[in-house]
């Protein structure tokens, strides 16, 4: 079976579709604030140079999608799927941003709910990685039921937790067994 990275995905508050070049106004909007990276390894992604590099690497990695709101249409966000490795049966989910003002559990509990049901499909876990100092995607990550599993460090250093979700904890909703 071909891994789909690429779903359209519509939940209650919002759905997910690829990302498309023309995005990136949109997409730009959300990312020039700096409290969206105050907390990350790349805390100086709301300067538009480097956000260009960001959205170009999205682009390029056909695994990117946009998040809206049902409600409104506006795009509101930016996630992706990444490094899928079939021997392991594993991807990652990553990269994932969303405006201040959707910020507080409802949406990217939603976001990623969306995500792992689609991807669970295809494969048996999905890692995360979430910077040291970024309490605040710790804290989502706990509240989705990602299970802190190692730390790693990337190519400039930055130390990052590595959480995971298992399929066999999951049900086809992308929740979590114990939280329902």
């Amino acid at each position: 079976m071909t891994i789909d990275v690429q779903p359209t995905l519509v939940g209650e508050l919002c759905n997910l579709r690829p990302l498309r070049r023309e995005d990136y106004a949109a997409v730009w909007k959300i990312a020039s604030d700096p409290r969206v990276w105050e907390q990350h390894p790349a805390w100086d992604r709301y300067q538009e140079p480097i956000f260009k590099k960001l959205f170009e690497e999205s682009m390029d990695s056909s695994g990117c999608l946009v998040i809206r709101d049902n409600e409104t249409d506006e795009i509101i966000g930016s996630s992706r799927y990444w490094g899928h490795d079939e021997a392991l049966s594993e991807i990652e989910i990553g990269w994932t941003f969303i405006a201040p003002k959707y910020w507080g559990g409802a949406y990217n509990r939603e976001i990623k709910q969306l995500m792992l049901s689609h991807i669970f499909q295809f494969v048996d876990r999905v890692i995360f990685k979430v910077g040291v100092k970024n309490f605040r995607s710790q804290r989502a990550m706990e509240k989705i039921g990602g299970r802190q599993a190692g730390l790693s460090e990337d190519t400039g250093g930055n130390a990052s937790f590595v959480y995971e979700s298992l399929k066999q904890d999951f049900d086809i909703r992308g929740q979590k067994r114990s939280q329902q």
